[in-house]
Order: structure tokens, then sequence, then C-alpha cells
């Protein structure tokens, strides 16, 4: 149960049951095992899962500064996988948040760094999806 695939399921899980102070216990644990094994793509993945408990906390502002330096490390070393993730993320946290300009800028960028790891066009279509849901509440937001 200590393995890092096993921690971040658990994480998942937890969270989409709504038990998010567990998950974020278990999500502290991942992130700590995974900087202990020195990988630190995983390690940003693990942080990207913390980050979406807290999102789902309500506690945007947090997930969103620590989205943010994930991306920045993940650009950096050219993780596009866990970059579209990590822009995803943050992405959803910036339209919880109803900053719908920067979260269409991170889900579009998000669908590019998809594209460009070689998606199938499952993912793809899931991804552009958000895209266009934010683009139409931009469009609604800004007829009124």
């Amino acid at each position: 149960m200590r393995s890092l695939s096993a921690l971040n399921e658990k994480v998942t899980l937890l969270r989409l049951v709504g038990r998010l102070d567990e998950a974020w216990l278990i999500a502290s644990e991942a992130v700590r095992q995974a900087r202990f094994t020195g990988d630190r793509e995983q390690a940003a993945a693990s942080r990207i899962r913390r980050a979406q408990v807290q999102q789902f906390q309500g506690k945007l502002d947090e997930a969103i500064v620590e989205l943010t330096h994930c991306v920045q490390e993940c650009e950096a070393h050219e993780w596009n996988a866990v970059a579209a993730f990590a822009r995803e993320n943050r992405g959803k946290a910036y339209f919880d948040q109803g900053n719908l300009d920067a979260a269409l800028v991170d889900l579009t960028a998000a669908v590019f760094l998809r594209e460009h790891d070689g998606a199938g066009e499952d993912v793809l279509e899931g991804a552009l999806a958000a895209v266009v849901s934010v683009e139409t509440h931009i469009s609604e937001r800004d007829r009124l």
C-alpha cells in the first residue's frame, strides 16, 4: 500500500468520494515518497494531485500557487504530459475562481502540450471540450 502508484490512486479515489482530509494526508505522503525516490517528474505529478485536493477543498489560491510551480518545473524540463496535467488542473482552478481568461490560456496550452506529446484522439477531444466550454462561458460573460 505504500507504493507511490497505490498512494496516488488512493488520493484520487478519496478525492472523488469527498473524503478530502484523508486525501490531503495521503497526497502529502505521496509527495514525500516521490521526493524520497528522487524522481522529480513523479514528484511533480504527486504535487499536482495534492493541489487537486486543495482545489476541491476550496483552497483555490493555494492550489494555483502549487500548480504554477509545477507548470514551471514541468515545462522547463519538457515533461509535456505532466505539464499538460498541471496546466489542465490550474485551468480548472482558475475556472472555479471565475478567472475565465486565465483558464482559457491554461486549457488551450494543455491541448497543445498533449498534442505535442502524441496523446490519442480521445484525450485530445476531452481537452478540447474543456476549451470550448470555457469559450462558451466567456462569450456569455461578454454578452452581458
